[in-house]
């Protein structure tokens, strides 16, 4: 069992909403990398038949998430998704195999996505910075921030599930 890697969520209550909606956010970016912490091949265990999700199929869908909103979405960039595609729409999770050269790249796509969201999030010049999209229409960059706090927190209960059944490890 871990207890988890508490100074994830040391940063301050009280401030700007730019400065506590990234903290927040990269609180639970820091959850999925301590839910997938120490394992190789195991990160593309199945969670159960006929399910395709795995802690690195989880990897590979944030990777695209933060692909779509900030690169895409917000930064107007010609960025197509890097595991899924409309030919194959369940790619970030069917091609989440135990090769240890798709888990690197799959943590250095999510690491590289991670880091454009957040120099573009820091660079803004306000919240409300607005892009683009076809499910939404118009979204800004508050809506992104909120959103991707969302989808992390959803897939992180996911994770949590999915690392007690490879290890028994529980834990925040």
């Amino acid at each position: 069992m871990f207890a988890g890697d508490e100074s994830r969520f040391a940063f301050p209550a009280v401030g700007g909403e730019r400065r506590l909606l990234l903290d927040v956010l990269g609180a639970q970016r820091a959850t999925l990398e301590l839910k997938c912490a120490g394992l190789g091949g195991e990160l593309a265990l199945r969670a159960v038949e006929p399910s395709t999700l795995s802690l690195l199929g989880l990897v590979r869908h944030l990777a695209d998430v933060e692909r779509r909103w900030f690169r895409q979405v917000l930064a107007g960039q010609d960025a197509p998704p890097r595991f899924s595609s409309a030919d194959d729409p369940d790619g970030d999770f069917d091609g989440a195999v135990p090769d240890p050269a798709v888990i690197g790249a799959a943590w250095d796509a999510w690491r590289d996505e991670v880091a454009f969201a957040d120099a573009f999030a820091a660079g803004a010049p306000h919240l409300d910075v607005e892009g683009r999209d076809a499910w939404r229409g118009a979204v800004s960059l508050r809506w992104v921030l909120v959103h991707m706090i969302e989808e992390y927190a959803q897939h992180n209960g996911h994770a949590d599930l999915l690392r007690e059944r490879i290890d028994g490890a529980r834990g925040r």
